[in-house]
């Protein structure tokens, strides 16, 4: 290969990954496998380092006679595992894997963890703190809600003939707030009747159903990269394999979909088509008439947790498309839920599907759980059936954009870099220039609780992202704490 002086690209000499290896064609490993596991070694062994380029798809295959497409496979399995990073129009590069601290043994329930995971973050968020001191938490402060609401309706349901709550509950979910949800889905133009919808003890029930009734041990499931960090976990103890899409500010990347799609041939693909968690950001019309169409094309079903739907204002300003709207649940599974905004502890959610799937999945619940509480769902049946709902999510609306513009600003003068601020939602996606992991340990040692962008990556990888809850940020220390530790970096 030849290039003029001031153009040429060359491998960092030694390029241990291109010296040719020694691929077994016997039976046991595939070349896939070899590959993968050589490349593996060189980076474990720092033989190649960060940063360091990787021969093209053609040269590796030419190098160690094997077909590009074994090639494309190696690759694309070293980066779902974090070793790789794809560049689009530049190729494969050595990702920084630099280690987390890990622990050695077992800490105490309350003392404070050195590895930061999912179940690190799930627990610390139901330690007893203040609202103020967790910027990292998913739910939106007690003060904000409205305890009176739910309480009134569980007044009124004691009320009722006692009986009612003393036996099971219908399996598909109590039929006067399934009858509601069908109003509240025809105002998002998604057709349901009642028998389409099942309820949920919340959205993560709803999620792990669906995951349970479609994915087997080695099945492929996309998600958004960055995404809702605790399904990653779920996923994985069932086998399945989960593969990041990277996710931009209307939406995936709609190439590397197709791409990913083709190569593993999913089964799922969860994504959060308005106000993404983390970043709050919503799906174009584009994007999602794009996704559906890479969905039929490939055969996958596309999930879509839209739990927070009723922080969007819906207006003409700001438009949001559900997919769901779009594919009228033949390929789309719709999920919902009431736990961010009426309360956390309540746990109702429901799954929209197709009739057939909507029968299965009911049937699925019913030998796992035999039927969701009812009491929950008659209280917030009462709320929504009773015009209270409404006004609420209007009020809750009203506070948050009262807080986001202040709370970006405070964020940047202490110098976060917030994304371009979405007009909606609870959570802004910063940068803060520095490994979030260790700023996040740091916090907590001063009790607060941050959201290192690592546990938002299906890699899990060290991140200089962090999720920031807008409505748990008035307490001053969290500010004055970032801006110590942003400064130092």
């Amino acid at each position: 290969m030849t290039n003029t002086a001031g153009s040429r690209k060359t491998f960092p000499p030694p390029l241990a990954a291109a010296a040719p290896q020694v691929l077994s064609r016997e039976p046991g490993a595939s070349l896939v496998e070899q590959i993968v596991r050589s490349i593996e070694v060189r980076i474990d062994d720092k033989l190649l380092r960060t940063g360091a380029r990787m021969p093209s798809i053609r040269q590796y295959a030419d190098l160690h006679g094997v077909s590009r497409f074994t090639v494309v496979e190696s690759y694309d399995r070293l980066v779902a595992k974090g070793y790789l990073e794809s560049r689009r129009g530049s190729g494969f590069y050595v990702r920084d894997r630099s280690p987390m601290k890990l622990t050695g043994s077992a800490a105490p329930a309350d003392a404070q963890p050195s590895q930061l995971d999912v179940v690190w973050l799930v627990r610390n968020m139901f330690r007893q703190l203040p609202s103020e001191k967790m910027p990292g938490s998913g739910l939106l402060p007690c003060d904000w809600l409205d305890g009176e609401l739910i309480a009134n309706g569980l007044r009124a349901i004691s009320r009722q003939n006692p009986n009612l709550l003393l036996q099971y509950g219908n399996p598909q979910g109590f039929l006067p707030f399934r009858q509601q949800l069908q109003l509240k889905l025809a105002e998002l133009e998604i057709a349901a009747t009642p028998d389409q919808i099942v309820t949920t003890t919340g959205v993560t029930q709803a999620l792990d159903l669906v995951a349970r009734h479609f994915l087997q041990a080695g099945d492929t499931v996309f998600v958004d990269d960055p995404a809702w960090f605790l399904m990653f976990g779920s996923f994985a103890t069932l086998g399945a394999k989960v593969v990041g899409i990277p996710r931009m500010a209307d939406g995936p990347d709609i190439g590397k979909l197709a791409e990913l799609a083709a190569l593993h041939k999913p089964k799922l693909y969860v994504i959060n088509s308005v106000l993404h968690n983390p970043t709050s950001t919503s799906l174009s019309a584009a994007k999602a008439f794009q996704v559906l169409k890479i969905a039929e094309q490939h055969d996958f079903t596309i999930v879509e947790d839209d739990i927070y739907c009723d922080m969007h204002p819906g207006t003409a300003v700001q438009p949001a498309t559900r997919i769901a709207a779009l594919d009228q649940l033949n390929r789309v599974i719709y999920l919902g839920g009431f736990s961010k905004t009426l309360a956390a502890n309540l746990r109702v959610g429901f799954i929209a599907a197709s009739h057939e799937l909507a029968k299965h999945l009911s049937d699925r619940k019913m030998l796992s759980t035999l039927t969701t509480t009812e009491i929950g769902e008659r209280v917030v049946y009462k709320v929504l059936s009773e015009g209270h709902y409404r006004k609420h999510a209007d009020r809750l609306r009203g506070k948050l954009d009262s807080a986001r513009d202040k709370t970006v600003r405070q964020l940047e003068r202490v110098g976060l870099t917030v994304d371009p601020a979405t007009p909606a939602g609870m959570f802004v996606w910063v940068e803060t220039g520095c490994n979030t992991n260790v700023l996040t340990e740091k916090a907590m040692e001063q009790g607060y609780l941050l959201a290192p962008g690592s546990l938002f990556s299906p890699s899990q990888l060290p991140s200089t992202r962090m999720r920031i809850n807008i409505a748990t940020m008035p307490d001053s220390g969290v500010l004055r704490f970032l801006e110590q530790e942003i400064g130092k970096s």
